[in-house]
């Protein structure tokens, strides 16, 4: 693939605690100028983002993150929040420890409500793969389809590892195009990116895709 095919499946992202709106802003004019899919930026700043923007690249927002432990509803008024600030994509973390209980319809429930509360755009539900067992990856990859999402994605980033060819090889089997694939998380190289593509990942999530592919289109 070129850069420019690799650049439109790119969530060129900034989730780190200590982001300021300048840095965020300098995102979405990367975000624009190497038409990426979308720019993932903390909540605070999806209405700065959404105005700035104007329409040229969607805003996607994280919801329950990095942990995913908040109650349902918190995270639900957290997704409305950013809907009416203008986002398009949303990036849920599922609750680890419910799934960790055998408490299955917990998390096919609360994934559901998110659907249905963000409606027609986007949800991702990420999974993080790093803290779930083999048979658990499988679980989810049913879940995430049955509660209606449009992607599992293998992780925040932010705890003990990222997307793992192995996963994203899994997913793609266990899913069968029933919902896409998000890789996210540890992606350091072009190599990487063309290869979690060819394993089946639909999204590329990274804060490196710049570094990565130099500079890719104009």
């Amino acid at each position: 693939m070129n850069a420019e095919e690799l650049f439109k499946k790119v969530d060129h992202t900034l989730l780190k605690p200590e982001a300021t709106w300048e840095q965020i802003q300098n995102l979405c004019d990367e975000a624009v100028r190497f038409h990426t899919a979308s720019v993932c930026i903390n909540p605070c700043y999806v209405r700065q983002a959404c105005d700035y923007l104007q329409g040229r690249v969607p805003v996607c927002t994280v919801i329950g993150f990095p942990l995913g432990a908040t109650t349902t509803q918190a995270k639900i008024a957290e997704a409305q929040q950013a809907l009416a600030d203008g986002c398009s994509e949303f990036d849920m973390v599922i609750n680890i420890g419910r799934l960790k209980m055998g408490d299955i319809d917990y998390v096919r429930n609360e994934i559901r409500a998110l659907k249905q509360a963000v409606g027609e755009h986007t949800l991702k539900v990420i999974v993080e793969t790093c803290l779930l067992t083999e048979e658990e990856k499988g679980v989810m990859c049913d879940v995430v389809c049955e509660a209606g999402a449009d992607y599992i994605k293998t992780s925040t980033g932010f705890s003990t590892g990222g997307a793992t060819f192995a996963d994203i090889a899994l997913f793609a089997e266990k899913v069968r195009g029933r919902c896409k694939i998000k890789a996210a998380g540890g992606i350091r190289t072009r190599e990487d990116m063309e290869r979690f593509v060819a394993l089946g990942a639909d999204r590329l999530g990274t804060s490196s895709a710049i570094r990565i592919l130099g500079a890719g289109p104009s």
